[in-house]
């Protein structure tokens, strides 16, 4: 189900009720950009430390926007049955207040939206605000100071118009007469209302719902009531909540302390934090504390169906449509009537974890298990999965969210030497060994280079191969050898060496006597 800003505070209600009631969540994030290329070196690489790579992320994190937030909510109907509601939300900047937010737009992103479908009419013109804690901190004292502004030029013409009509009508008006303001969106109704009380003393608004707000000319005494009622449409907690938007579900999400699932979720994460929390904060370790903080419980599908493929003969394959082809096989469904039924409420029903986390707690094998199938019950058996988001391309296999992150295996390390090939750089030792496989390079020294990759076999296959360039020397890095700064101490060693041999030869020599 699709969700913009016309429905979602409608809505609102009765998705705080389905998530409080959930068994787990999951979600998926659409994005105007990945990786920024405004600095260089931004893209994630295998030499990459932890501290680095979310470094790296959170500079793109800041560039770019949310453009659309799936939200799967699973309920347990017995035990093995689940009821999915799905929903995806359009998801656009807050544009009432002081701060008019920027955001940059990736060509290769919007174009694999759009081959998609994404409805970009509907993430600009529906999309439901949202705003941080220091954005709206920043908006609660201004609108509580009066000193609110409006960043958007399309409200501000929508206001201008709405003045004109009112101050052309309210001279000749009658107490009690009205006027009905029509085609106003959003929380132009808000905007519309402010601006009226505030520059006129004698009239009263109050919205009628379908893009209306009516206006009534009242006397002063009659204002004043009107203005001391706890009825008022327009009180400051009411337009506080139309302007936190989405950020108001996020907030239920956080308090109900559910399971969150996704799929290499890690920007999802990030943007979770810096749109709805808090910005990102410099510091690696207080990013980790507060997700945790926030969301207990995490379970990446990426890394849950990583382990499944070491268990269990199935193919390779990443996708999370490929994924589910696997695990819905008729081989394996055919073999185990005791597998989670999901029943939609809505038009998907593609769900990897509750098959990959059967799949654990049985153990497959080839008779049928009859097991209870309550996600409580799985919960043990992902225990091992818990809180480590999968990292795509970096120097660990996953971020450990309540604990230390654990150093992965790699294949071992390479050196390059050049030869009599002065001026290469990192792009070109990459395009030399394309043919190989993708390795990330690091410069060690100016005829030096390191190579890294995720797979043994393209190292053997390097290694193996001696079709690479003459010039181009390969080898096993070995940190004793060829490191720069071990090389330097045993240089300075050697010299040093050399010296006291020296000295010790000439000082012990024998003294001529006369």
């Amino acid at each position: 189900m699709e969700v913009g800003a016309a429905a979602f505070e409608r809505r609102l209600p009765r998705l705080r009720g389905r998530v409080r009631r959930a068994a787990f969540l999951a979600i998926d994030m659409e994005f105007t950009g990945l990786y920024s290329t405004a600095t260089q070196n931004n893209k994630p690489s295998l030499f990459d430390s932890p501290v680095e790579l979310y470094l790296k992320a959170r500079q793109s994190i800041q560039r770019f926007t949310v453009t659309q937030l799936g939200l799967a909510i699973f309920s347990n109907e017995n035990s093995n049955k689940y009821v999915v509601h799905s929903y995806n939300f359009f998801l656009f900047p807050s544009t009432w207040g002081v701060t008019d937010v920027e955001f940059a737009l990736s060509a290769s992103s919007i174009q694999f939206l759009s081959h998609y479908g994404f409805d970009y009419n509907k993430f600009l013109k529906d999309g439901i605000p949202y705003m941080n804690e220091v954005q709206e901190k920043i908006f609660s004292q201004h609108l509580l100071a009066g000193s609110w502004n409006i960043s958007s030029v399309v409200n501000r013409d929508v206001l201008k118009k709405a003045i004109d009509e009112v101050t052309c009508w309210v001279g000749a008006a009658e107490e009690e007469e009205t006027l009905i303001l029509q085609d106003l969106s959003g929380y132009q109704v808000f905007e519309v209302q402010l601006v009226l009380r505030q520059a006129l003393q004698n009239v009263w608004t109050q919205p009628l719902g379908d893009k209306k707000v009516m206006v009534k000319k009242v006397s002063p005494q009659h204002r004043w009531l009107l203005e001391n009622s706890p009825y008022d449409s327009c009180r400051k907690e009411l337009i506080l909540l139309s302007a936190r938007g989405f950020t108001n579900l996020f907030q239920t999400l956080v308090k109900a302390k559910k399971p969150l699932v996704g799929h290499n979720m890690l920007m999802d994460l990030m943007h979770l934090h810096d749109k709805f929390y808090k910005p990102l904060p410099e510091s690696y370790e207080e990013f980790k504390r507060n997700i945790h903080n926030l969301f207990p419980v995490l379970i990446d599908t990426k890394t849950v169906t990583k382990s499944v493929w070491k268990k269990h003969p199935f193919p390779r394959v990443s996708n999370l449509l490929e994924i589910y082809s696997v695990l819905c096989s008729s081989n394996l469904n055919s073999k185990d009537s005791a597998c989670p039924v999901i029943t939609p409420a809505s038009d998907c029903s593609r769900y990897v974890l509750l098959k990959s986390a059967h799949l654990l707690l049985c153990g497959y094998t080839d008779d049928a298990v009859e097991v209870d199938s309550s996600f409580s019950r799985y919960l043990p058996v992902l225990a091992e999965y818990l809180n480590k988001v999968n990292v795509i391309r970096g120097g660990v296999a996953s971020i450990n969210f309540s604990g230390e992150d654990a150093p992965c295996q790699r294949p071992p390390l390479l050196v390059v030497h050049v030869r009599g090939w002065s001026g290469l750089n990192e792009r070109q030792i990459r395009q030399e060994f394309k043919a190989f496989c993708h390795f990330d390079v690091r410069r060690l020294s100016k005829d030096q280079f390191l190579l890294l990759s995720n797979k043994f076999k393209h190292v053997r296959r390097v290694l193996r191969d001696a079709n690479h360039p003459p010039r181009l020397g390969v080898s096993i890095y070995r940190h004793w050898r060829h490191s720069p700064s071990i090389s330097c101490l045993l240089q300075v060693s050697g010299i040093v060496a050399l010296w006291s041999l020296l000295a010790f030869v000439l000082g012990g020599a024998p003294c001529c006597s006369f």
